[in-house]
């Protein structure tokens, strides 16, 4: 794991549980300070989400065996920061929803509200759920295209570790013929040596013949 990737990840952590005290701090608020807290939280989801991205940037760029297990730990990360998403949404709504609720008491509503509460709460409800049910989606869609980037990243070491072994092969079997080539060589060297040996032995057998007839006919002949 880069130093990188560990900073931005002890940060994360440090935000995320920030960022859920603060969401529960503000759903416990009214008015001014609620809307305060909820702009704090705004901001500390944006850094949350630029720190995913430069996580994102470093396991990438890291040796696939690395890449993998790093991969994971950010899909958790994304998980965790869209509950924080849909945290402060939940505590938006809850705040649009009670600043209605009070003007239309103001407005002396309050009978049309209780007949309405009802029905705005089931539409609350059922927003939320399509909300999440998106947020699935989305979530899966983000977990597949992931998955196969790591495919393609892998399929692409693995040809360049193939082409390495290719390169390797081309290179033994280069060797092999310079060895082959060489012993042909050395062969040859070999049979020109004895053939040398031959004439020399050839020469050195007729010098001694003439040597011994020359002396011959000088000792014996006089």
């Amino acid at each position: 794991m880069s130093a990188a990737f560990e900073s931005y990840e002890n940060r994360y952590c440090e935000l995320s549980d920030s960022l859920s005290k603060n969401c529960a701090t503000a759903g416990a608020l009214d008015g001014e300070q609620r809307k305060q807290k909820i702009s704090e939280v705004k901001a500390g989801l944006d850094e949350a989400e630029s720190l995913i991205r430069k996580m994102d940037l470093e396991a990438r760029a890291l040796q696939p065996s690395i890449k993998a297990g790093l991969l994971v730990k950010l899909r958790e990360y994304k998980s965790d920061l869209n509950s924080l998403k849909s945290e402060l949404k939940r505590i938006e709504t809850k705040n649009s929803s009670a600043s209605a609720r009070d003007e239309l008491l103001e407005a002396g509503l309050a009978d049309t509200l209780a007949v309405s509460a009802n029905q705005r709460d089931r539409l609350l409800y059922t927003t939320e759920r399509l909300n999440n049910s998106t947020n699935k989606i989305r979530e899966s869609r983000k977990v597949m295209l992931e998955t196969e980037e790591l495919g393609v990243s892998l399929l692409q070491d693995l040809h360049q570790q193939r082409q390495a072994l290719l390169h390797t092969d081309n290179m033994l079997h280069g060797v092999d013929d310079n060895v082959g080539r060489s012993r042909g060589i050395i062969t040859k060297i070999s049979r020109r040596m004895d053939r040398n040996k031959c004439i020399i032995g050839a020469i050195i057998t007729v010098l001694v013949i003439a040597i011994a007839v020359i002396l011959y006919f000088k000792l014996f002949k006089k």
